[in-house]
């Protein structure tokens, strides 16, 4: 079980500041690290592995400084998003190459379990200039995991795989994230950081601009409207009651259309809701409804995906 702390991290480059006063704690499991380009995030990985100092503030994996600190590589693996690579060495020569840097006691054995791990043992023996950009990302992960690691810090892993890959790859980290292992991720593909990550820390412009799962983030966001879409048995009826309620800012009637169910055809149409105060709107819908008479038949958040909290704090 370990912890990488970051105390009032900052770092620039000459008079370009690529990350401002981050404080950020990731421990075990599967955080995702979000941003646009050139928010940080790379940046950010690098000081958490010890290949770039900070400008401001201190790094520490365990209350162990990580710059200038080598003994932190033996429990701590990297899959950096850059592709400098040794294409003319196989998989196997790769891998097995890393756990003999480690001094493992039994570096093929090692490495065998590494490649086993990322399923690329029927490639191993082809040289590394004649993999596809998925394959390359994994023996990547397989030179990370060479020395079974507590810390994992993965540089957009998902890049160029496939989506059978992309799903082994997730499956892959759900497991050693169960085991207790701390996992830092950064990817742009938000519905698979949905799926995976405990924990989303995200970055903006530098800055750290929200911790904690996707829907705590999107709590946290007060000043945002929140969107529903509801299905009633009187549309009009409800959007007419809706719109005079405080908590409602704008209310829209969506033109039904024609759908073939269990009992036959049948009109579905719906009222699209924004609502600027999330409590008193779901406390005052159903009391509505039932003053009118009115059937709900589904209130659904339209706006609950990770891409629109994302959008949100990127706008923001």
């Amino acid at each position: 079980m370990s912890t990488l702390s970051l105390e009032a991290v900052s770092r620039w480059f000459g008079n370009v500041v690529a990350v401002n006063d981050v404080t950020m704690h990731i421990g075990p499991g599967v955080t995702g690290l979000l941003g646009p380009n050139g928010a940080g995030k790379s940046t950010l990985i690098h000081m958490m592995a010890g290949f770039l100092a900070p400008s401001a503030g201190t790094v520490a994996l365990d209350d162990r400084p990580v710059w200038r600190n080598e003994d932190v590589y033996r429990d701590l693996g990297l899959v950096p998003e850059r592709e400098d690579m040794y294409d003319n060495l196989s998989g196997w020569d790769f891998v097995l190459a890393n756990a003999t840097l480690h001094r493992l006691p039994d570096p093929a054995a090692a490495a065998r379990r590494a490649i086993d791990t990322v399923q690329m043992a029927d490639a191993q023996d082809r040289d590394i200039r004649t993999y596809s950009k998925g394959m390359r990302q994994r023996i990547k992960m397989a030179t990370a995991l060479v020395h079974d690691p507590a810390v994992l810090l993965l540089d957009e892993p998902f890049n160029g795989m496939d989506p059978r890959q992309r799903l082994q790859l997730m499956e892959l980290l759900d497991r050693l994230g169960g085991e207790g292992r701390t996992i830092l991720f950064s990817s742009h593909i938000l519905e698979e950081v949905e799926q995976i990550a405990g924990r989303i820390e995200v970055m903006v412009a530098g800055r750290h601009a929200a911790s904690g799962d996707f829907r705590e983030i999107r709590r946290l966001m007060t000043r945002r409207p929140h969107q529903y879409t509801i299905r009633s048995s009187d549309d009009r009826a409800l959007a007419a009651a809706v719109i005079a309620e405080p908590s409602t800012s704008s209310v829209e009637i969506v033109a039904g259309s024609e759908r073939v169910s269990a009992v036959g055809v049948e009109r579905v149409g719906g009222v699209h809701v924004q609502a600027t105060d999330f409590a008193a709107f779901i406390h005052a819908l159903p009391q509505l409804a039932a003053r009118g008479g009115i059937r709900l038949y589904e209130v659904r958040p339209a706006d609950e995906s990770l891409e629109s909290v994302f959008s949100y704090l990127v706008a923001r």
